[in-house]
């Protein structure tokens, strides 16, 4: 067994001055999310982007499937400029993005309703970009 004498231990400081949480925002924050779970949760993070409250899901799911498709054309278009490794990786992107459109785009296509509502909102969107070009 070893013996330790307290002179070989460091001397220690501690701060004894810290009696309640209250007045310390960090102190309350950490008890809260381990005591009160339901006051953690009701805060909300403030996001760069987040999505509107009264956005319906097929609207999602449609503005979901343009934004995957002009991700998978971004990579690309990087991919053409890269050699070796960094350009399988960057086709490799390309290629998740297009499962990832294709599962999006599956799930608006068994709504029928909601499939021929996207369809039509497509048409109307290119027309109206073939028009200002």
């Amino acid at each position: 067994m070893m013996n330790i004498s307290s002179k070989d231990l460091p001397d220690l400081q501690i701060d004894t001055s810290f009696t309640s949480p209250q007045g310390n925002a960090a102190a309350q924050r950490a008890l809260d999310y381990y005591l009160k779970p339901t006051v953690s949760k009701s805060e909300t993070d403030e996001r760069f982007f987040d999505v509107k409250n009264h956005l319906s899901g097929e609207e999602a799911l449609v503005h979901a499937s343009d934004l995957l498709r002009c991700a998978a054309a971004t990579a690309f278009k990087a991919a053409e400029n890269l050699q070796g490794t960094s350009r399988d990786l960057a086709f490799s992107v390309v290629h998740m993005v297009d499962m990832a459109r294709a599962m999006v785009d599956h799930s608006i296509d068994n709504d029928e309703v909601t499939a021929d509502k996207v369809r039509a909102d497509r048409k109307e969107f290119s027309h109206r970009a073939d028009k200002n070009i």
